[in-house]
């Protein structure tokens, strides 16, 4: 176990966003990390705080493994389009909130 320190180190730590520490502001992926380890500890709320498209992709996967449509591009096409559209409004939405109402959503994780 003591070989693997380094990555106990690396995950507890994390790395900072460029474009957070220039800019001041989340970037469009910011939270898809600590959404992960959120997900993985079992708390799906702060996972979706986090980043809601975590816990959206599992479902899509999941979902297309037991499911098989007939026009499955046609179903993959939306589930990509919408996956971005999440991605967009999780964004704008952090941002207001960070700039306009002083409110972080994105806390450091213990």
């Amino acid at each position: 176990m003591k070989g693997l320190n380094w990555l106990k180190r690396l995950l507890g730590i994390g790395f900072s966003c460029p474009f957070l520490l220039l800019t001041g502001l989340y970037c469009p992926g910011c939270g898809g990390t600590r959404a992960v380890r959120s997900l993985l500890r079992g708390d799906l709320r702060m996972s979706f705080q986090y980043h809601p498209l975590v816990l959206y992709a599992i479902l899509v996967f999941g979902l297309m493994l037991v499911w098989h449509p007939r026009d499955r591009k046609k179903w993959e096409r939306f589930f990509i389009l919408l996956g971005a559209a999440i991605v967009v409004v999780n964004w704008i939405f952090k941002n207001y909130m960070l700039v306009y109402l002083g409110v972080d959503l994105l806390p450091v994780m213990k």
